[in-house]
């Protein structure tokens, strides 16, 4: 007979105790995933950031990816909203949806992975749901982060929102491209072989950007992460703001892999400004804060790079300009479950 990890099953109580349970080690109020709720006590003086991100195979990864890049993504993609609100990691609670065929060579894989973040990133789980679906493996996380109490950072840009200029962390577009490969648009060779694992890496285990996000409190004005894609994201900020935004492609801050294939293929282009899954911080701030972001950028090894700046104009516009001051003409802004969103 197969052992549990040669192919065989366990059943769901058996799974939680021998897979999730050790996860929750680190959390005294998860209770040791016994009970249906933990109890968690915010300290005084901090608010709670909560966040909940779904990934469905098929639409976010692909069925044949490993189990433990599906699961740093998952929980990456959660980490990276608590960045983006400028708070630090607390805990987390996972639901698993997965096929009745699904063995557990699969899960322990998985929960290997979520091992392995959550020491990184410090953050135990706390609870959740483990259910059979005769769909697709569909996976959701609902991370919790600690903050000031008022120190939140939002959408909403606090102050003047025509005084603001755009920054960005990081690198643009490494995730759209390494997922064009992975879907087989480009073929394998349109790059080096070194190239399109640094590209597809991205794809699969992003940064989220916790120390940068901490950092910009009382700095930035407004923040959100890169995640549906750049323009369309920027458009989220400046909706809320009631602004419009202007974004400088020439600007845009690109690795050596991407800029490599974007000269071979300026055709790509759109896919930097439109792509998504980059997770990483696009912030604003006064011109007056430039130098205090440079001694940030220094002191963290995290690239910062202002590329635009909002202004007054119709709610929610994004214009994106090339490198001769025209502006471009995109398909689309970014990715949406909903198309017309």
């Amino acid at each position: 007979m197969a052992g549990p990890e040669q192919g065989g099953r366990l059943g769901e109580f058996s799974r939680i105790r021998r897979y999730l349970a050790p996860l929750a080690a680190g959390c005294p109020g998860a209770l040791g995933l016994t009970d249906d709720a933990a109890v968690l006590t915010v300290p005084n003086g901090q608010e709670l950031v909560v966040t909940t991100d779904a990934m469905v195979a098929g639409v976010h990864f692909l069925d044949s990816d490993p189990p433990a890049d599906i699961a740093a993504k998952l929980l990456r993609t959660n980490l990276s909203d608590l960045a983006a609100m400028g708070a630090v990691p607390f805990g987390y609670s996972l639901v698993l949806a997965l096929p009745l065929e699904r063995d557990d060579a699969w899960l322990a894989a998985f929960a290997a992975g979520l091992a392995e973040d959550q020491q990184r990133y410090v953050i135990p789980l706390t609870g959740g749901d483990s259910v059979a679906t005769s769909g697709p493996v569909t996976l959701a996380i609902s991370a919790l982060g600690l903050v000031p109490a008022g120190q939140a950072l939002t959408r909403r840009v606090r102050g003047p929102a025509a005084e603001q200029l755009l920054f960005v962390t990081g690198t643009l577009g490494d995730a759209a491209l390494g997922l064009k490969f992975v879907l087989g648009t480009l073929e394998a060779a349109a790059a080096p072989a070194a190239d399109r694992a640094a590209l597809i890496g991205r794809l699969r285990r992003p940064e989220p950007r916790l120390t940068v996000g901490q950092a910009l409190r009382g700095l930035a004005t407004a923040a959100l992460d890169i995640s549906d894609g750049l323009v369309a994201d920027i458009g989220h900020i400046a909706e809320v703001s009631g602004c419009s935004a202007v974004i400088y492609a020439q600007k845009l801050p690109l690795s050596a892999p991407a800029r490599a294939l974007l000269g071979r293929n300026p055709a790509l282009w759109p896919a930097i400004l439109t792509g998504g899954d980059d997770y990483e911080l696009a912030f604003t701030a006064p011109n007056a804060c430039k130098p205090a972001l440079m001694q940030l950028e220094n002191r963290l090894g995290v690239a910062i790079t202002e590329i635009g700046r909002l202004e007054n104009g119709p709610a929610g516009q994004v214009t994106a300009y090339d490198d001769e001051g025209q502006p471009l003409r995109l398909a689309t802004a970014g990715w949406s479950h909903f198309p017309g969103d």
